[in-house]
């Protein structure tokens, strides 16, 4: 596994123009439409970075929408867990998956709030042929003769070997509290921060904790999992967890936090036991590697109810494609949390099965939901809705110990499908200005899509993309074994065609990617 210090750098190969597939939303047969890239191998720090430039990788195949051309804009949207407040139909789930486990009830009500259940990444599932066109011509696994060689080379000239550690499971039953790490990345990184909304205070919001109350539920926590009573790999399993925002003496009238409804206690005599499990998914640990044909399964059933799909169209590897296989490197900083950073599957267990997975992606400063699957026969929990508010509180118990650690992203917001508009319920949240990329708060957003489908949602009219390549020389090129500048490289090839794509690539993914990542030139 890779440590902070010592990263192999982002390896990218990008295809010039703009891919035109059937869209997934409003069945445009060539309506959606975006630029790609096959990741190799890919930082953290990088696809942090390019997510919030409007990227998304289905694979390791990283795709941004053409904007002001596709027909169903994709908008980034995050949520913003800290402020984060269940709604009524939320707390409806949480109520009814206790219900499930504490007795058996199975409520046959149907949830207000869509499920979040998104199909595989329509703007690429789309064309199959392409991804396992890019699949054959680009999946190298180890990039190739020459990357390794290079940067094989490059770590015996530096006296390095790479350390190659187990990762940790996380196990969270309705018990279990996470113990995660503590600390923050080792490199500080500019982050748009959301303008603040009107004036006065917004009551929907919790109310701010003063630092005395901070340090106290800390020094809680660090008593708490220095208790070796009742610990299950790390974990702490008796008593419930602490809670982010603890309700007040005195105040019946308080409302209950997210981890008070989802950790609510249960009878001993309960029906079901429920465990969440964080497993790495790339490189696989031995955790999912035991459990890989289980998972697999639950997906298959999953695509053939919900999605409808054939039953030979569900395969291994389509599946291990699309979930498991990922570009992005397994970081564990010191200060990081206990499983590092990188692609996980956070699997749901009960009583002892698979039920569902959530896939996802553990970045710098937010968890980054990739995709859901589950098993049909316990459509009735509403897992979309659950699975989504587990990670929400997920990414609240990793801000704990990793304080920039504060954002949960939901891929893309789709205002013109309906089906997809669901994501704007987790209030607070944000979307991502297509031109400028700074985050601008949903309230003041939605109104401008209901006149347009495509909107620059920042109203400053003299505001820029502060990220914008300025510097397209300094892009770095690896090519036949040597890292160059692109400035150096253009003047050695002399190569005038590929100019409109490399100089695309820069604007795409930014000057600071530019500089960092390594553009494969054949």
């Amino acid at each position: 596994m890779a440590s902070w210090a010592a990263l192999s750098p982002s390896i990218v190969e990008y295809f010039e123009g703009e891919d035109s597939y059937r869209c997934g939303y409003c069945k445009n047969e060539s309506g959606s439409r975006s630029n790609g890239m096959w990741a190799h191998s890919m930082t953290v720090q990088d696809y942090q970075d390019l997510i919030d430039r409007g990227w998304r990788r289905s694979g390791k195949y990283v795709y941004k929408p053409v904007m002001n051309q596709t027909c169903c804009p994709q908008y980034t949207i995050r949520c913003r867990p800290l402020q984060f407040q269940p709604s009524k139909s939320h707390k409806k789930v949480l109520k009814k998956m206790l219900k499930f486990l504490a007795k058996g009830e199975i409520s046959k009500g149907n949830c207000e709030d869509e499920p979040m259940e998104p199909t595989m990444d329509e703007s690429v599932a789309g064309d199959f042929a392409l991804i396992n066109k890019l699949d054959i011509q680009c999946d190298l696994k180890t990039l190739s003769d020459d990357l390794k060689e290079t940067f094989e080379s490059g770590e015996k000239k530096k006296g390095k070997s790479p350390k190659k550690e187990e990762p940790k499971e996380l196990i969270q039953s309705q018990h279990i509290e996470e113990k995660l790490g503590s600390g923050e990345p080792s490199h500080p990184v500019k982050v748009h921060m959301a303008p603040k909304p009107g004036k006065g205070a917004d009551l929907s919001k919790p109310p701010c904790r003063k630092a005395k109350e901070i340090r106290k539920e800390r020094k809680r926590l660090k008593l708490m999992q220095q208790n070796p009573a009742g610990e299950l790999e790390g974990f702490q399993a008796q008593g419930e967890p602490p809670s982010l925002f603890p309700p007040k003496a005195n105040k019946s009238n308080q409302p209950k936090s997210l981890e008070d409804l989802i950790f609510e206690s249960l009878p001993e005599n309960a029906s079901h036991k429920l465990e969440v499990r964080v497993v790495r998914s790339s490189p696989p640990s031995s955790q999912f590697k035991a459990t890989f044909q289980e998972s697999y399964q639950v997906y298959k059933r999953y695509q053939m109810v919900i999605h409808q799909d054939p039953p030979d169209k569900p395969t291994v590897s389509q599946f291990t494609r699309f979930l498991c296989s990922s570009p992005l490197e397994a970081e564990n900083p010191p200060h990081g949390p206990d499983c590092g950073y990188g692609s996980f599957h956070q699997q749901y267990w009960l009583d002892g099965r698979i039920i569902a997975v959530g896939v996802i992606d553990i970045l710098p400063y937010c968890v980054s939901s990739v995709y859901l699957y589950y098993d049909p026969d316990y459509s009735f929990l509403s897992l979309g809705v659950y699975s989504a508010l587990r990670e929400i509180g997920f990414t609240r118990q990793l801000h704990q110990k990793t304080s920039q650690l504060s954002y949960y992203y939901m891929g893309f917001y789709i205002h013109s499908c309906p089906k997809m508009k669901y994501k704007g319920q987790y209030r607070p949240s944000d979307l991502l200005c297509p031109e400028t990329y700074v985050w601008v708060p949903i309230e003041q957003c939605l109104s401008l899509l209901e006149n347009s489908k495509y909107c620059r949602f920042n109203q400053d009219p003299e505001a820029v993309d502060e990220g914008r390549s300025k510097e397209p020389d300094r892009l770095q090129v690896f090519h036949k074994k040597a890292i160059l500048p692109y400035g150096v490289y253009k003047r050695q090839r002399k190569a005038a065609a590929e100019e409109a794509a490399v100089l695309q690539y820069a604007r795409l993914v930014g000057q600071a990617c530019a500089e960092r990542m390594l553009l494969l030139r054949n």
